[in-house]
């Protein structure tokens, strides 16, 4: 047909393209980049037949040109063509069963659509379309009513001979026929969900890339990249295929392990380690605290050191509580109950700072570990010590000696489980502690800029051979909490867990270590020349700031190594800064509401302002979020915090060229100019805080 156009070759001066419209067209088209990208499927325009969308299984998808004048419209509608193809792609038998692609496209376009920003469903709700009417229902409808609609056939013209939906296909509709920035927020808790205007979670950022943010909030959270995502999406097609082809569960449990072998050769660990995925850092918390309970008879003393600077539900977990109002795997709860099958422990917070605020000594700490310990020992209780690698605002604590004073201690029973939830470590780092028999806490979500929540456990082989062999099960009430798969088989004590699988949790930890392999992809020599030139000048910046007054003052550490070896946890790579006004400190309320305004355009608030500052104001800035803090002796404010994370190494080495290695550190750093310049921007409109 003549007058069919690939979509991508389409541009005239209609009214779509006015200036007015523009902005809107390019809006939209940016959310169409999380579409799954196909292959050989061509998107094609028809002016002939404006009213007309096709599915021409295994070649195109032909959208009337009516629908590109309702860019939401067509958006929507794109987005179930694609995703009608994708199973169509994967099917074994492609016409028998392409009733699956029906139900399957519909769910995961329904959910697209609530993820959709609330100004672009207002632009729907006048629509009279089919598909559009059918999801705006706001009713899940069953794989088998879905089999009742006529309509959704004729989209593609193929008359189904079989109109069964069969069993084999309800799991993997169940846990894949969702959008792919869907499962990075899915199998979290509330915390995840985004807000329909900004789109953006608790922690500020979004499932889905956002490439327009200035983004150095690898200390708390980060959105997920296009590389990462398009990587991610990938997966979740390859999976729906072998799900077909060979079973959900199988499938499921193959890609679960390849996770797993992953992340080991990443950290050039034996294969004897074992690794336990966990929807959350907190959630790995809880899990130490589970095991705990089944490997001594003993009383038990959680020694936890930094709890002023980790997780806010660690304590709460290590309790054995419940840390939240809902689980990961959905089940309700209430916050600060006991959770089945805990008994009684004992917690010992050791802060790494007193209660006017200032950051205690090493010696301090260590002699505030040591006796706890030693307490504990003399009433035959079993310690469990949790040793902090790095915290939020970029500590370590105890010292190394002092862990080797533990030796002087007679008939103690110990098991230190290291909380390298920043996961600011190199690979040898993490082996040292596997060989001195340590648990290793990590998550994929902070440095390496994965999706929160992504948490894991790494164990070494002397741990879990003693826990292979216990006879015991896991406190009852964690079977709302965990998957036996996520767990070691050979383990008999989580064989009570759920038989689920948590495939939010498959997806978020896939990002992450698609973020681990490129980062290390890059060479030692430059990955360290790029860290020490960022960070570097990071300080001087904020140093250079009046209005900024740092943290962390002259020490890089709260503790000295021994280790004179160039690495990533002998740097400073996190850092915390106060904010002024007139060389006042600013409230908390008041440190919080400009992170919110730093992460949000603010042009509008500008508009007489010079194109320099519209611009400025405009740019959205997500570093990390505020920490109550004491300034001074007695006055309670709050810090930010601008942090190093992977992706500004393996993002600047992605041409593979020296020079613009460089280069691209260099763009970066500019950006942490315009962060602190807009900082300084919000200061001086003090209404805005207000």
């Amino acid at each position: 047909m003549t007058n069919n156009i690939l979509i991508e070759d389409q541009y005239k001066r209609t009214s779509l393209f006015e200036k007015e419209n523009v902005n809107y067209l390019v809006h939209v088209l940016k959310r169409f980049n999380t579409v799954p990208k196909m292959n050989n499927i061509n998107i094609i325009t028809s002016n002939s037949d404006p009213n007309i969308f096709k599915i021409i299984p295994n070649k195109s998808i032909i959208i009337g040109s009516s629908y590109l004048k309702k860019p939401v419209l067509a958006l929507v509608y794109l987005r179930y063509g694609i995703e009608w193809q994708l199973w169509h792609k994967a099917l074994i038998n492609k016409k028998e069963d392409s009733v699956l692609c029906d139900i399957s496209a519909y769910k995961v376009t329904r959910i697209f659509y609530e993820l959709l920003p609330k100004e672009d469903k207002e632009k729907l709700e006048s629509l009279d379309y089919f598909l559009i009417n059918l999801i705006k229902k706001d009713e899940d409808i069953s794989a088998e009513s879905l089999l009742q609609f006529k309509e959704l056939q004729e989209l593609h013209d193929l008359k189904n001979t079989s109109k069964v939906f069969k069993d084999s296909w309800k799991p993997i509709v169940d846990n894949l026929a969702k959008p792919t920035e869907y499962l990075l927020m899915d199998g979290g808790d509330l915390r995840l969900n985004i807000d329909e205007v900004a789109l953006l979670n608790k922690y500020g950022c979004r499932p889905f890339p956002r490439p327009d943010a200035f983004t150095f909030a690898s200390s708390t959270a980060t959105s997920v990249s296009n590389f990462a995502f398009d990587k991610t999406d990938k997966v979740r097609r390859i999976v729906i295929k072998n799900s077909l082809k060979n079973g959900f569960k199988s499938s499921t449990i193959e890609f679960s392990e390849s996770l797993k072998n992953r992340l080991k050769k990443i950290f050039k660990l034996n294969n004897e380690s074992q690794i336990i995925f966990s929807p959350s850092g907190t959630d790995s918390s809880l899990q130490i605290a589970g095991i705990t309970q089944i490997i001594t008879d003993k009383e038990i003393v959680h020694v936890l050191v930094a709890a002023d600077e980790t997780g806010s539900g660690v304590p709460a977990a290590l309790k054995g509580c419940h840390f939240e109002n809902t689980t990961a795997l959905n089940f309700p709860s209430k916050k600060g109950d006991k959770i089945e099958g805990f008994r009684d422990i004992e917690l010992n917070k050791v802060t790494l700072r007193d209660e006017k605020g200032e950051l205690k000594s090493s010696t301090q700490i260590d002699h505030e570990v040591f006796t706890a310990i030693s307490k504990a020992n003399d009433s035959g209780k079993h310690v469990v010590l949790h040793v902090m690698d790095q915290s939020k605002l970029g500590y370590q604590s105890p010292s190394e000696k002092m862990i080797e004073d533990l030796d002087t201690l007679e008939n103690l029973s110990i098991q230190i489980v290291v909380d390298s939830a920043q996961v600011r470590l190199d690979p040898k780092d993490i082996q040292n502690y596997l060989h001195k028999g340590y648990i290793v806490s990590i998550t994929g979500s902070k440095y390496f800029t994965g999706p929160p929540y992504s948490g894991a456990l790494i164990l070494p082989d002397s741990v879990s051979k003693s826990i292979q062999g216990i006879k015991s099960t896991l406190p009852e009430g964690l079977t709302k909490y965990y998957n036996h798969s996520d767990w070691p088989t050979s383990w008999h004590c989580s064989k009570d867990l759920c038989e689920g699988f948590n495939y939010g949790s498959y997806m978020r930890w896939n990002a992450a270590i698609v973020e681990m392999e490129r980062y290390f992809m890059t060479p030692v020599l430059y990955r360290n020349m790029g860290i020490e030139m960022f960070c570097n000048f990071v300080e001087e910046s904020i140093d250079e700031a009046t209005f900024l007054k740092p943290l962390y003052g002259n020490e890089t550490n709260t503790n000295s190594y021994k280790s004179k070896e160039f690495g990533i946890r002998n740097m400073r790579t996190i850092f915390p800064f106060f904010i002024l006004k007139e060389n006042k400190v600013l409230s908390v309320d008041k440190v919080k509401k400009l992170y919110v305004l730093l992460n949000s355009d603010l042009s509008n608030h500008y508009k007489d302002s010079s194109l320099e500052i519209i611009r400025l104001a405009a740019q959205k800035c997500h570093i990390g979020q505020a920490v109550n803090v004491k300034y001074g002796n007695d006055i309670q404010s709050a810090i930010l915090r601008i942090s190093l994370g992977a992706r500004i190494i393996s993002e600047s080495w992605v041409n593979r060229d020296i020079s613009l290695f460089f280069r691209n550190i260099e763009t970066q750093m500019s950006q942490v100019t315009v962060i602190i310049k807009k900082i300084e921007l919000i200061l001086s409109n003090p209404e805005l805080l207000e």
